[in-house]
């Protein structure tokens, strides 16, 4: 799993660096990245944060690692870089001019999503200084998912142009809500078959100590 979720991160990641490289080379403005180039800081924000969250994020689901105590320990990084993702892409979605081809029901959508994503990685948190590990995995594996949204939607929108040119406006909007709503569902799949027995009693109680933050 750890490598399927870093597989799904390898394109937006690609993305960013390139964005990055954009930025610090002074390229060109175009009407993609005037509003970056006017107000850099929130983008770069929410690259290098969704970035560590979704590479670290993969890795707490590695059994070796959380055998080692790195569960606990990139819980401290992982937590906030996805906080501060969500933060930032929500200023972005509210401050930033939309780009070519968006319009308010995608503006809608991404303020959705974004603060779903912030609420579930909260929730998350909170569970965890109530030790409460069954519920602060859920709302962990929620919010990861949330944050790795835009892999998934590099695979709804890339057949779609491939097939039939640029989206519109409302199909773009759809192809993006997919991406996040095709994540959802497999959290909640990966959720609900969740081991309870004795196992994941065990890992319940070898855990539970204070400072502990992310997903079991």
């Amino acid at each position: 799993m750890p490598t399927l979720l870093i597989a799904l991160t390898v394109v937006p990641m690609i993305g960013g660096a390139v964005r990055v490289a954009d930025l610090a080379g002074n390229a060109p403005t175009t009407p993609d990245n005037a509003r970056f180039v006017a107000m850099p800081v929130p983008v770069l924000v929410h690259i290098f944060t969704a970035s560590v969250f979704c590479v670290l994020g993969a890795l707490q689901f590695a059994p070796g690692l959380r055998r080692r105590g790195w569960h606990r320990i990139a819980g401290r990084i992982t937590v906030p870089c996805g906080l501060a993702a969500a933060l930032s892409g929500l200023w972005m979605t509210l401050f930033y001019p939309d780009a070519p081809g968006d319009g308010a029901l995608l503006v809608g959508i991404r303020l959705v999503f974004g603060s779903a994503m912030f609420a579930s990685l909260a929730l998350g948190f909170a569970a965890i200084r109530r030790r409460d590990l069954i519920r602060h995995s859920a709302w962990m594996i929620r919010g990861y998912a949330i944050g790795q949204g835009a892999g998934t939607q590099v695979l709804t929108n890339v057949p779609w142009l491939l097939l039939f040119g640029v989206p519109g406006t409302v199909t773009r909007a759809m192809l993006m809500a997919a991406g996040w709503v095709i994540n959802v569902a497999v959290a909640e799949w990966v959720i609900r078959r969740r081991p309870a027995g004795p196992r994941r009693s065990a890992m319940v109680v070898a855990d539970s100590a204070p400072g502990h933050l992310t997903s079991q």
